[in-house]
């Protein structure tokens, strides 16, 4: 069934009175002597008024159907104004179809396309291509001698942590009372936040148990955080802050705690530097400042340069500290330290002996 619009009608009923006149009543057979319509004159005038509405609807429409016609065997391809409505494109695709077959095609060849789908197929199919691409490459797993050399070195470490947690487990109980680890987190402070000020201060046992942990007010205006690195916000510090401490009092806690005990620690001048205390020398387990812990700068050996604790826990303990994106932990970095220091221990303090007794030869 098919609808006209009230201008349609009114086109098509002026142009049958022109038509009536200008053939005549007896024209082709379009009425009998009586004047009445006869058989073939109401087919014609049903002819007419077809060819007549789809005159008007291709006239009368302001949208423009774009085609795109290649071979026979190839669809025909109509693309849809995109601000037509659902209806409007219903009549569209409708009248599409009409005009096809009036031309003697096929209507199974078109192929609807709504204006700007163009481009968002085209990148769908391009984006199944490289999926399809992507799909097709070949997989890459780790060579076998990287798996099992990699196994062996984990092997191997593993058993020099064995050998080494047995050593330790074997030191008495007093013996292990005597070490303390230490690590601050400090804030910058001055023009540029160069100049370093205590923020946080921690301090571990033989076991890692810790033994203070607290924040430290900073009386001076904070330039930089650094909080990506040292995990301290300004709440943390904040005058209004009761469970940070003064300076004074954290610098007190601290030195009791060191008293009569050998510190352990990473780069430790910078730690005593903030919290303004100094300790003896021979008391100082400082991974740092190490020698098998450091390493050669230049091709032929040369100055000694200190390595990053993350990296030697790493290597020798298998721990992991320090992960990229994260902020530091005081804490973790203090357990860190007595890890590494039991590591070495037995040969670290062999040394020492070795250099005391040493030194009090050269004196006598």
């Amino acid at each position: 069934m098919v609808f006209y619009t009230k201008k349609a009608k009114a086109e098509m009923r002026r142009r049958r009175k022109k038509m009536a006149k200008s053939h005549g009543d007896g024209d082709d057979g379009a009425a009998d002597n009586d004047g009445n319509i006869t058989e073939a004159g109401h087919k014609r005038r049903a002819d007419q008024m077809i060819n007549d509405a789809a005159q008007i609807i291709s006239t009368t429409s302001t949208k423009k159907v774009k085609t795109t016609t290649g071979n026979n065997d190839q669809p025909t391809t109509i693309t849809i104004p995109a601000n037509l409505t659902t209806l409007e494109a219903k009549k569209f695709r409708k009248d599409a179809r009409r005009k096809a077959r009036a031309q003697g095609h096929s209507e199974d060849k078109l192929k609807f396309i709504i204006e700007g789908q163009e481009a968002i197929e085209a990148e769908k199919e391009a984006a199944a291509k490289e999926d399809k691409k992507k799909s097709k490459q070949k997989k890459e797993f780790p060579r076998i001698n990287d798996i099992l050399s990699t196994h062996a070195t984990q092997k191997k470490l593993q058993e020099k942590i064995d050998k080494q947690t047995a050593i330790n487990s074997a030191i008495p109980l007093a013996e292990k009372q005597k070490y303390v680890a230490i690590d601050c987190e400090m804030v910058g402070i001055g023009t540029d936040g160069v100049k370093s000020a205590l923020a946080r201060a921690s301090v571990t046992n033989w076991d890692g148990e810790v033994l203070l942990d607290t924040f430290v007010r900073v009386p001076e205006r904070v330039t930089d955080f650094r909080t990506h690195v040292s995990g301290v916000r300004s709440k943390d510090i904040h005058a209004k802050n009761e469970d940070a401490m003064d300076h004074e009092e954290c610098r007190l806690k601290v030195g009791e705690l060191l008293m009569g005990k050998i510190l352990v620690g990473h780069a430790l001048k910078n730690d005593l530097s903030a919290l303004m205390i100094s300790h003896p020398r021979s008391e100082i387990r400082d991974t740092a400042r190490y020698k098998p812990f450091m390493r050669a700068t230049g091709r032929s050996g040369g100055k000694l340069r200190p390595r990053k604790l993350r990296d030697l826990v790493y290597e020798n303990v298998g721990m992991r500290i320090q992960v990229e994106g994260e902020a530091h932990c005081s804490i973790d970095d203090a357990r860190a330290s007595m890890e590494l220091f039991k590591y070495a221990r037995s040969r670290w303090e062999k040394e020492l002996e070795k250099g005391n007794k040493g030194i009090k030869r050269g004196k006598k």
